[in-house]
């Protein structure tokens, strides 16, 4: 089978390069092709479809800060090795966009083929630049109420005008790639670097089950709830697995090495934990159900711990 990859955000002043790796396999997805070529809309719907449906997807994020502190060609490697990271299904070969091999120091090198416009002419490609694309776009929308006034939905974080006029007004932010040459000039112009903002909780949350859904996924389970609630409770991920019911909770840490993530779930949440469950029941019927917990950590957003069953 092909592994597919793409990246997106080589260029914009502002904001992370976000990879995108995919098996298609057996998937019969109508419709793929460069995803500069679709709308958004049409984006959206085949990332979705491409997540439901591929044997194995990837996302591999690299921060505008790693990609100051290591330079551009680093940085592409890293994203792509971060991608490709997260396939755990059997592949045989790597097809990637472009002309450079990015994984030529690692032992993944003698698997790649690298192709001009891989991403309009080969399928795999095709998708993994949209899930990219979709991904980044949904993310750097989310910044819109860390930074307001930066218009990063409309933009995303390339070089508009109006992206310009923002900076002399606001000045430069950490999500800035300070070492591309219009900030550094903007920065040596004395625009003010804008206080430190944290990226929101719930920007922060998406990327962590979006990165614990491919997790489950890649080891044979089934999502059939993401962020399900009620006035009273909400459950982060239900997954289905050999007949029984999977209640997840995520939690993220942005550090590896702070200490376990889930040693934060404290008897109260899994009593808070066991009666979402229940609420979920109530309305779906009595199954055999596990309450479960995910680690992520890292600016990578990988999985570092998975527990399966946890007792209330």
């Amino acid at each position: 089978m092909i592994v597919g990859i793409d990246e997106v955000g080589r260029g914009p002043w502002a904001g992370p390069i976000v990879f995108g790796a995919v098996v298609l396999g057996d998937a019969d997805i109508e419709g793929l092709t460069d995803s500069k070529k679709l709308t958004k809309k049409r984006r959206e719907m085949l990332a979705y479809e491409i997540h439901e449906k591929a044997a194995a997807v990837g996302l591999g994020w690299v921060s505008a800060t790693e990609l100051d502190e290591i330079g551009m060609s680093q940085a592409l490697s890293l994203g792509c090795r971060r991608a490709l990271e997260q396939i755990n299904v059997p592949y045989q070969q790597i097809i990637l966009d472009g002309t450079v091999n990015l994984l030529k120091d690692t032992g993944k090198g003698p698997y790649v083929t690298t192709m001009a416009k891989a991403d309009l002419l080969v399928p795999s490609v095709s998708a993994a630049s949209i899930i990219a694309k979709v991904a980044r776009d949904a993310y750097m929308a989310e910044l819109d109420s860390v930074y307001p006034g930066y218009g990063f939905a409309t933009h995303a974080g390339y070089g508009t005008a109006a992206h310009r006029a923002a900076l002399e007004m606001h000045g430069v932010t950490e999500l800035h790639r300070k070492s591309f040459a219009p900030i550094a000039a903007l920065l040596g112009g004395n625009i003010p670097v804008s206080p430190t903002l944290s990226v929101t909780t719930k920007a922060i949350g998406n990327r962590g089950e979006d990165t614990a859904s491919e997790y489950l996924k890649s080891k044979g389970y089934v999502i059939t709830d993401r962020n399900w609630k009620t006035k009273a409770c909400e459950i982060d991920i239900v997954a289905t697995k050999d007949n029984i019911v999977y209640f997840v909770e995520v939690k993220y840490r942005k550090k590896a090495d702070q200490g376990g993530g889930v040693a934060v779930i404290t008897p109260k949440k899994l009593k808070q934990m066991s009666r979402a469950a229940r609420i979920w029941m109530q309305w779906h019927g009595e199954v055999d159900a596990q309450l479960s917990v995910i680690e992520v950590s890292g600016e990578d957003y990988l999985v570092t711990q998975f527990l399966e069953q946890v007792q209330p």
